[in-house]
């Protein structure tokens, strides 16, 4: 639900904190004192485009902040966790800040995010509905779902969405399959002659760098050698070798060191100096025996190496890839046979389609029983709501080709009275008829529906008397078991609320500001009595507003 609403530079609304609660909530004040601004701004935080006009009049940009508790919107939090955006204390924040120049920046608990995250995250926790707000009940999507939810088949509803993807995807590999029958044919022969040389050659994976060490020590053996024998024989083996004239040092400083200890320290230095001149003489030796003169391996070498590049340059590869190509030539080998299965591949779509088709049958089925039970609550509650003889219909109509929710297509149509006929929601019915068509959606499915927070805007337009009662009644029950926000006119649906906030435009070193009051019992008394006689209220009018509050307090 939505807990708390922050708005800074808003329209005509210079700072604004308001805290929400459970239950059933209302909005009242005078016409023009800013009503629809708080109900504009909770629209901008869901998603809407706003004008640079918006900006309240001297400021450079406009802020806006609203906080949900969503412990209990198991679809709010299933969204979260796919955008991977982190609520750990059951909290979205959602803030998005506006400027002058048309710019606007969004974040969601402290993620930034695009207007599509917006508008996807808000359709699962408010609900507007009002002739300027989110029209989400003239959405085929949202009616669909709510059908499927007031049904209690919505699980259905996806497991017949994946049917569908997975029968596609069988229907166009087969195609695919089809299609490149012919080129397939051609680019299998081409792989497979690319794998019988690649094969043949068997290259490996480090072979060509390791080649190339190889072939350089072999063509520049002699040379080693030489290096070799030159160095072995001024550290060992010529008469003033450095390991016999180190050996003399050593002695005359040993023989020194008798006269004076302290020269010892030095000689010592000397013995690791002679033993690490050992272990290269050794070394030396050795390698030079290791080394091969031998020029058919040599021959050999240069003969592998260009063959792999010979190789390579046929294939636009460098010689180092030639192991992975034939790896990549192998695998797309395997996916072409895998894939000229047409036989399979049409079997396969078959059977996947025929599973898609049960489920989908089953989908409609219940639809049917789901939209005529929805059908006749929402036509009942018009009745009563200003609209005698109005009625409510909800169309199945075939689909000329099945699509991922189903075989058929679903539409909520409306008529307002009983000369006017059935039509699409959102072409014929006014701003407050749409409003009381979808509070009477909405108590009609109040026990499945999943968004936890509704807003209804111009709910009581053309009404009055007993059926403002009505409409107050009914919001009231609604809010028992979702949280219920109205802006209203009218004292009767007003004296039915939970909670009552009065929206006030007062003068101000600014200009004019919009501010909004929360009411207490007499305040609330007061305002209703505002609503009933104007600002001229007496004792008649003060009482009856008393009345109202009192009586409806008591049945809450």
């Amino acid at each position: 639900m939505l807990r708390a609403l922050s708005i800074r530079d808003f329209v005509v609304v210079a700072t604004l904190d308001l805290e929400l609660e459970p239950g059933f909530s209302v909005l009242t004040g005078e016409t023009g004192a800013g009503k629809s601004i708080l109900l504009d701004a909770l629209a901008l935080l869901l998603g809407d485009r706003f004008e640079p006009g918006q900006i309240r009049p001297g400021a450079e940009r406009a802020e806006l902040a609203a906080a949900f508790d969503v412990d209990d919107a198991p679809a709010v939090r299933a969204w979260l966790a796919d955008e991977g955006v982190t609520s750990d204390d059951g909290e979205v924040l959602i803030r998005r800040v506006l400027d002058a120049q048309g710019r606007s920046r969004a974040w969601i608990n402290g993620t930034p995010a695009t207007l599509g995250q917006l508008r996807a995250l808000g359709e699962r926790l408010v609900e507007i509905t009002g002739q300027n707000a989110h029209q989400a009940l003239s959405s085929r999507e949202t009616q669909r779902a709510l059908v499927d939810g007031f049904g209690g088949f919505s699980a259905l509803a996806r497991e017949t969405a994946d049917a569908w993807r997975a029968w596609r995807a069988a229907v166009e590999a087969h195609e695919a399959a089809a299609r490149a029958a012919g080129a397939g044919a051609a680019e299998r022969e081409f792989l497979t002659e690319r794998r019988r040389e690649l094969s043949a050659l068997a290259p490996s994976d480090a072979e060509w760098s390791e080649l190339n060490a190889r072939q350089s020590r072999l063509a520049n053996a002699a040379a080693l050698i030489d290096a070799c024998a030159q160095a072995a024989d001024a550290l060992d083996e010529a008469d003033d070798a450095i390991a016999t004239r180190l050996a003399q040092i050593a002695a005359k400083l040993e023989g020194a060191a008798s006269h004076d200890p302290s020269l010892g320290a030095i000689v010592a230095l000397i013995e690791p100096a002679r033993i690490q001149l050992d272990e290269v003489v050794r070394g030396l030796r050795d390698y030079r025996r290791r080394l091969d003169l031998d020029p058919a391996d040599l021959a050999r070498v240069e003969e592998r190496l260009a063959a792999l590049h010979d190789c390579a340059r046929r294939h636009r590869v460098r010689p180092e890839a030639l192991s992975s190509l034939l790896a990549e030539t192998e695998a797309r080998l395997s996916a072409l046979e895998a894939a000229s299965d047409e036989q399979a591949l049409a079997k396969r779509a078959g059977e996947a389609g025929a599973v898609f088709r049960a489920l989908a049958e089953q989908l409609s089925a219940k639809r049917r029983y789901a939209a005529s039970e929805l059908e006749h609550r929402v036509t009942a509650a018009m009745q009563t709501l200003a609209m005698p003889g109005g009625r409510f219909d909800i169309a199945i109509v075939p689909l000329a080709e099945p699509a991922s929710h189903g075989l058929d297509e679903i539409e909520f149509r409306v008529a307002a009275h009983a000369k006017q006929p059935p039509g699409p929601l959102a072409r014929v019915a006014s701003g407050g008829e749409l409003s009381r068509v979808g509070l009477a959606i909405q108590v009609a499915a109040s026990d499945v529906a999943s968004v936890p927070t509704l807003v209804f805007d111009e709910v009581d337009a053309g009404i009055g008397g007993a059926v403002a009662a009505t409409v107050g009644r009914l919001l009231q029950t609604l809010g028992d078991r979702r949280q219920v926000l109205c802006v209203t006119h009218l004292p009767q649906v007003a004296s039915f609320a939970d909670h009552h906030f009065r929206v006030d435009k007062r003068e101000s070193a600014g200009g004019v500001e919009s501010v909004v009051v929360p009411l207490a019992r007499e305040a609330r008394v007061d305002e209703l009595a505002r609503m009933l006689a104007g600002e001229q209220t007496t004792a008649k009018t003060r009482a009856h507003a008393r009345e109202l509050h009192e009586q409806h307090r008591r049945h809450r």
